[in-house]
């Protein structure tokens, strides 16, 4: 059972997290299970694969619950901080951050996974974490998450950079490129079959603009893209796991909770995190220092 926002010794911690996708709400699932207020700031119309498991499903779906954990779309910070003390993450359309000094995090994970530099932040945290390729410790962020599946996996990067982008999905079972449902073409898609489905190779998975997409090898499909997303050519809409376990569709991969893990121990390990649990930062302050 997770910490309640009442008792938790990092209820003062306010955390946000650009990004709501699988890697983003794995993030959000660990800090939220010890105690920290999450906030995702999402797209207005976010284009998440593994949306099963996915917090910024809640965007389109108003609510979304996922290993035990609910998250829920607010419209504004007031009603991001109810959410907060209900116990659950609050989830808010702002791809710039312009909510976000009222806000007041102490803590910003961006997990957009844009994978080249992203930018000047919207606001100066106490403590910025990048995860993946594009961020550079001390540059443009205080620590780097390793996403690379392998050794180093989840690893904290206090000075440098995370391992170069491949372009290669990670090895399942031998499968990695083609595991990746593609769109052929521009358009609007539209899902076949269900999350979760028992797949044969062959079988129509989605249309786009009236291609079929079709499932490369037997297997589970275990991501697609929301009814009516508008993709372009060649963008991820999909994939197919080989391992075939229903239940991994529908639950945090171990991937996630790995690069949670490691946010967890660069937030923890923090002078300026550190010092703001030991004076019980109050939960109005600005951010700096």
């Amino acid at each position: 059972m997770s910490t309640s926002a009442e008792d938790s010794p990092f209820r003062h911690i306010r955390t946000v997290i650009r990004g709501g996708g699988d890697l983003g709400s794995g993030v959000a699932y660990r800090l939220h299970r010890c105690g920290f207020p999450v906030l995702i700031v999402e797209l207005p119309h976010p284009l998440l694969v593994r949306r099963a498991v996915s917090y910024g499903s809640a965007v389109i779906e108003g609510a979304i619950t996922v290993d035990g954990v609910t998250a829920r779309h607010v419209r504004d910070i007031n009603e991001a901080l109810a959410v907060q003390a209900d116990d659950e993450i609050a989830v808010l359309v702002d791809p710039e951050g312009n909510s976000l000094a009222e806000y007041a995090p102490a803590v910003l994970v961006d997990a957009r996974m844009l994978k080249t530099d992203p930018g000047p932040q919207p606001i100066r945290a106490p403590l910025v974490i990048g995860l993946g390729p594009g961020f550079v410790a001390p540059r443009n962020c205080d620590a780097v998450i390793e996403t690379n599946r392998g050794h180093n996996l989840g690893r904290v990067i206090r000075e440098g950079a995370a391992e170069p982008n491949t372009g290669v999905p990670g090895n399942m079972l031998g499968r990695t490129a083609d595991r990746v449902l593609r769109a052929p073409v521009d358009g609007i898609v539209k899902g076949l079959v269900p999350i979760g489905t028992r797949l044969t190779g062959g079988q129509p998975v989605a249309e786009v603009n009236g291609h079929t997409v079709t499932a490369p090898f037997e297997g589970v499909l275990r991501g697609l893209i929301h009814d009516g997303s508008r993709v372009q050519a060649g963008m991820k809409i999909g994939d197919v796991d080989p391992r075939a376990k229903r239940s991994y569709c529908f639950t945090i991969s171990e991937k996630s909770l790995a690069i949670g893990g490691g946010v967890l121990e660069a937030m923890l390990s923090s002078p300026a995190i550190r010092r703001r649990i030991r004076e019980g930062y109050g939960a109005g302050a600005g951010s700096g220092g």
